[in-house]
């Protein structure tokens, strides 16, 4: 299990929301390309980068960053928020992004994600973010737009049928746990992996080393996105390594 520092723009910053919400926002840097540079020589492995206002309006707004963010570190991007369609998936794939994250655009039209999974293999990821982890849905409901709207798919069955369209592999997010620091929702993590065969990726809620721990216990769980945990210095990322050896 890798960690993968998140690197979420709005308005040209870094900055992380409160359970997704855009009046909640925490500004960590003015400079998001010096704050990729920092955890890439940490040793990540891979960035998490999302245009905030891109998944908010649909039309990414932070792209400049982005190419700034791909120039200044050599390892690998994945990069989500406002990818509406397959156009754009094309162009941050020539602009030298590694993975592309799609969210609403999977909901509303899983065709494109098929064609785009066959045009760009193992470059497309589907970020499903859910609301009500513990309710009767057990992983929750899918959440889109920004996390605005909450729709009435089930969070598995909705990354089963992406699994079926191809997609390289998951990020689910518990939208009730992301920048709480109150611990990641560990039985609906186990059961969306169980569930799946391709890989998936944890995010929301790590608030400690310990947290990550108990994630590397579930077993084919590929990686975990942290972000507040370690804009606030609860994780270490050089502690990180020191664990998984």
């Amino acid at each position: 299990m890798i960690v993968i520092p998140a690197i979420d723009l709005k308005d040209g910053r870094c900055v992380r929301l409160l359970q997704g919400r855009k009046e909640a926002v925490t500004v960590y840097s003015e400079d998001p390309v010096s704050v990729a540079k920092h955890w890439a020589s940490l040793g990540a492995e891979l960035l998490h980068v999302v245009d905030l206002d891109g998944a908010f309006t649909g039309e990414q707004k932070n792209l400049d960053v982005i190419v700034q963010i791909r120039k200044a570190v050599d390892i690998p991007l994945q990069v989500g928020g406002g990818i509406r369609d397959i156009s754009r998936i094309e162009m941050l794939v020539n602009l030298g992004i590694d993975r592309v994250v799609i969210g609403t655009m999977a909901t509303v039209e899983p065709r494109v994600v098929k064609e785009s999974c066959e045009k760009f293999p193992g470059k497309i990821l589907v970020g499903i973010d859910a609301k009500g982890g513990d309710d009767s849905y057990g992983e929750g409901r899918v959440a889109v737009k920004g996390w605005v709207e909450v729709t009435q798919l089930s969070a598995l069955n909705f990354a089963k049928e992406m699994e079926a369209q191809g997609v390289a592999g998951i990020i689910y997010t518990d939208i009730s746990r992301d920048g709480m620091l109150s611990g990641p929702n560990i039985k609906a993590i186990r059961r969306m992996v169980n569930g799946l065969e391709i890989p998936v990726i944890a995010s929301g809620g790590v608030s400690s080393i310990d947290d990550i721990k108990n994630l590397m216990k579930i077993k084919g769980l590929w990686g975990v996105i942290v972000g507040k945990a370690l804009y606030s210095g609860a994780v270490d990322l050089r502690n990180v390594f020191i664990v998984r050896c």
